[in-house]
């Protein structure tokens, strides 16, 4: 009898079956998604299983599914769920699931930065590095150039080589001029497909020698004093007005040369009688096709001014730059020249730099004791030009 009973105890005291729940796409996920919560029981020899799903501390049983599926999902939504099964038709329950936490947040956003920098030279390379904030599972990316009407409506184009996969990165290996443009990333996951919000608006400007045409800045210089006279023009080689200067601000903003304060555009030249703070920004050459060619950051500025070239420095050439205080005569100032934060030079009218090479790319400025400081310049250096390397060949022949 002891050993009869020994048996009974034995298949009374069974365990029961493991149960697993998964929720597709994401733990996390953002409001407006459709999301799955799926309930699995490891249980050999059982064909079939009604299901519990439990939320929070609730009693109740919200659904009897295997898959339970809110579509669309909802900040309500969010909770901790567990599942557990009964044999239908027989007598095995399964353990209880541990709890699984599902977290709603408001609608995904992205981020996009630029890696290493947004100031290239022609044939840089260059990534733009996007991200869904807070999550990183499942999401295919795409990238979009941005461009504005006169009246900043804005027109998306999707890249034509927009990698679609679940890296988020698009990296152009050599950048060339028509890579200048502001860009925008955005992500989707699921089916039916949940997509983020457009990025922050990333800049990308590539500096180079354009065979279209070429911003002239008079003074030539990239930084400015205020309350003088400064022209740009766009001139290329047939002399033709199908150019307009354009702005992007510090705000985000495209504007037209004659949108701005005491700024006129005739033909392809932009006139300031006066120069303020707020004419600071980003301008260039845009074609009628709305092409943009030879962007240059302009700086105006109150006092202290860096002089800087206006083109790329091409290696093996010779970099000065000046430190300018407007209430002086000369405007030369006796200054500090640094480059990222690091001296390079003290106490000096001008800073030469000979045999220039890619290395001294970088932002640069200068500072005076009592004078005050510039704002920074960005030096571009690019490789030589196929007449310097024919000279030189036939200099070393």
């Amino acid at each position: 009898k002891q050993h009869i009973v020994f048996i009974v105890n034995c298949c009374n005291c069974t365990e029961r079956p493991k149960v697993q729940v998964s929720i597709k796409p994401d733990q996390h996920v953002f409001r407006g998604e459709t999301v799955t919560l799926r309930c699995d029981i490891d249980g050999e020899g059982v064909t079939s299983w009604q299901y519990s799903w439990y939320k929070d501390s609730s009693g109740s049983v919200f659904s009897e599914l295997q898959e339970h599926t809110f579509s669309p999902v909802t900040k309500s939504d969010a909770g901790k769920y567990f599942c557990y099964g009964v044999e239908r038709g027989g007598s095995r329950r399964s353990q209880h699931s541990d709890a699984v936490t599902l977290t709603v947040s408001d609608r995904a956003q992205t981020d996009l930065s630029v890696s290493p920098q947004k100031w290239l030279t022609e044939g840089d390379s260059v990534s733009l590095i996007c991200e869904v904030n807070g999550s990183s599972a499942g999401w295919t990316f795409s990238w979009f150039t941005l461009t504005a009407s006169s009246d900043n409506r804005y027109n998306f184009q999707q890249l034509s080589d927009s990698s679609r996969g679940t890296g988020g990165n698009y990296t152009v290996s050599s950048a060339a001029l028509k890579h200048t443009g502001v860009y925008v990333c955005r992500a989707e996951r699921g089916n039916p497909a949940y997509n983020t919000t457009y990025s922050n608006k990333q800049p990308v400007w590539v500096t180079g020698v354009s065979p279209q045409v070429s911003l002239v800045i008079s003074p030539s210089r990239t930084q400015h004093f205020t309350f003088v006279s400064l022209s740009l023009s766009c001139e290329d080689q047939s002399n033709s007005d199908r150019w307009r200067v354009r702005r992007y601000t510090e705000n985000e903003q495209w504007e037209d040369c004659s949108s701005l304060l005491w700024a006129s555009q005739t033909g392809s030249t932009c006139t300031f009688i006066f120069t303020f703070t707020s004419n600071t920004g980003v301008y260039w050459c845009q074609s009628e096709s709305g092409e943009n060619y030879h962007p240059v950051n302009i700086t105006v500025h109150y006092d202290v001014i860096l002089e800087s070239p206006v083109h790329p420095v091409t290696e093996g050439d010779t970099l000065t730059l000046r430190c300018l205080y407007k209430f002086t005569t000369p405007q030369n100032l006796r200054a500090d020249f640094y480059k990222a934060g690091s001296l390079l030079q003290n106490q000096t009218t001008e800073m030469i730099i000979s045999n220039v090479s890619k290395s001294h790319e970088g932002f640069y400025y200068c500072k005076h004791s009592e004078r005050g400081e510039s704002p920074k310049s960005w030096i571009s250096v690019r490789g030589e030009t196929v007449d310097q390397k024919t000279l030189l060949k036939s200099v070393l022949v």
